[in-house]
């Protein structure tokens, strides 16, 4: 499985850069395999794993009201995944991208 992610402010109609990003698996609780941040055009691409099972991708947006957002998903075969992340100082929303 390969996993991509997106973060865009659409109140200010540009990338989110710079967002720091963990990757987490469920096992036996919560652990980071993975983190990074969103580039100059708001992306994180090149994650890979191995096994199937419950995601998620914690955000630190660091917002007014958000300080962070965690959307968690799950992996069932080796496809790529794309988790886009869409944000505003008082809402996101998010979806599985292609």
């Amino acid at each position: 499985m390969s996993l991509s992610t997106h973060v865009l402010n659409t109140s200010e109609g540009r990338p989110a850069s710079g967002v720091p990003v963990r990757l987490e698996l469920h096992d036996a609780g919560w652990r980071t395999i993975a983190d990074g941040h969103t580039d100059d055009d708001g992306r994180i691409s090149g994650w890979d794993t191995a096994e199937p099972g419950v995601y998620r991708l914690v955000f630190e947006i660091r917002g007014e009201f958000y300080p962070e957002v965690t959307v968690a998903f799950r992996v069932t075969d080796d496809s790529h995944y794309h988790v886009p992340l869409l944000i505003s100082p008082y809402g996101y929303s998010t979806y599985r991208g292609s």
